[in-house]
């Protein structure tokens, strides 16, 4: 029975070698764009802010920042793909037993 399962999750390995390694380098290169569009636009942000004195826009510009930057969402997202990458080290140990 044991052996049937191994042969099941073999091909989910698999998928998720190739998946986890196409995140990463979707993850690194859109980190990289989106680090340059987080400091544009808390740029925007202040100079909103400053200049045309509208505090709740600017204010809207640097959150949208926050969220762009590496601390926001690319955070979460390394999170997850961190999470897929122990799942597959543990179906690979699974497969090898």
């Amino acid at each position: 029975m044991r052996i049937i399962l191994k042969i099941i999750a073999a091909p989910f390995a698999v998928f998720l070698t190739i998946a986890v390694a196409m995140f990463i380098f979707l993850f690194v290169l859109s980190e990289k764009i989106l680090s340059l569009v987080s400091g544009l636009m808390a740029l925007f942000g202040i100079a909103v802010m400053i200049f045309q004195r509208e505090w709740v826009g600017g204010g809207v510009f640097l959150f949208l920042a926050f969220l762009a930057s590496p601390v926001g969402i690319p955070a979460i997202a390394e999170w997850l793909i961190s999470k897929l990458y122990g799942l597959n080290h543990a179906l690979r140990d699974f497969i090898l037993s």
